[in-house]
């Protein structure tokens, strides 16, 4: 069964989008089968996969999940498209936004994304969850469907202050829905390192949270080629391959990595 991921975080901004594509496609590049999913009716993760038009697709993320409210059947592979990096993409677009409304009178509600999910994630090493920039029922869909959250946190006070509300979410969800969700960490983003501002920032964040929650060692660094190859339906990899950005994430890939092998050599251990 694939582990599934969900990149969250309230605040806008904070590189969800772009984590999601360079850490999916960096797992795809490690021979991992990976499936990202955009939880945003803005599509962002759609259009920065190429598909700019995401409002002219046929079947997404809303249609599925429609499906699956109604029990109706799903075919092998219905609405995922195929990137020519190797990810698969459930895309979304502006009809998620109906979908955020319509829960609120659902049965179990919040479990209509680990049901879809579930029917799935055989096929995947890996599931990404972009999720959208709140704490809706979209984004409680998502942490209960998630094995693992990732916390993308630019390096910037401002955007910290929203950090301990959304902790507080997961902690919920956790309490109350998904026992089994874990934080995976907290992913520094758009880091300048020749300031002094952006390196208190980051030395805040650990010193803050570092305490209880794991804090990825990588930092991802602000760059213009990031969001160019976003723009052009590209990974970093493809686009400034030996760039800052994507040499980044490619560390980042090697610590999720890591930690999964971490994990399940413990959990191992406990089962013996």
């Amino acid at each position: 069964m694939g582990k599934v991921i969900a990149v969250a975080n309230q605040k806008g901004g904070v590189g969800k989008t772009t984590t999601t594509i360079n850490l999916g496609i960096g797992l795809v590049n490690e021979g991992k089968k990976v499936l990202l999913i955009d939880c945003d009716a803005q599509g962002s993760l759609t259009q920065s996969l190429g598909y700019q038009e995401p409002d002219k697709l046929s079947v997404t993320l809303s249609t599925l999940m429609q499906k699956t409210i109604e029990e109706q059947p799903i075919k092998q592979g219905e609405g995922i498209l195929r990137h020519n990096e190797g990810v698969d993409l459930v895309p979304a677009n502006i009809e998620l936004s109906g979908m955020e409304t319509a829960l609120v009178n659902v049965m179990s509600r919040e479990r209509v994304l680990k049901n879809y999910i579930d029917s799935v994630k055989e096929n995947y090493d890996y599931v990404l969850i972009d999720c959208t920039p709140s704490l809706g029922m979209l984004t409680i869909n998502s942490l209960a469907a998630a094995d693992e959250v990732i916390i993308p946190v630019q390096a910037h006070y401002l955007p910290l202050k929203g950090l301990e509300q959304l902790v507080s979410t997961v902690t919920k969800v956790q309490r109350q829905i998904n026992p089994d969700l874990k934080f995976n960490g907290i992913l520094v983003t758009m880091v300048d390192r020749r300031t002094l501002y952006n390196k208190e920032v980051s030395s805040v964040i650990r010193l803050n949270y570092g305490k209880y929650l794991k804090i990825f060692k990588t930092e991802i660094p602000h760059t213009v080629k990031a969001a160019e190859a976003s723009a052009v339906g590209k990974s970093v990899y493809a686009y400034d391959s030996k760039g800052l950005a994507a040499e980044a994430y490619r560390n980042l890939t090697k610590e999720v990595l890591d930690n999964g092998k971490h994990r399940d050599k413990h959990r191992e251990d406990y089962t013996r």
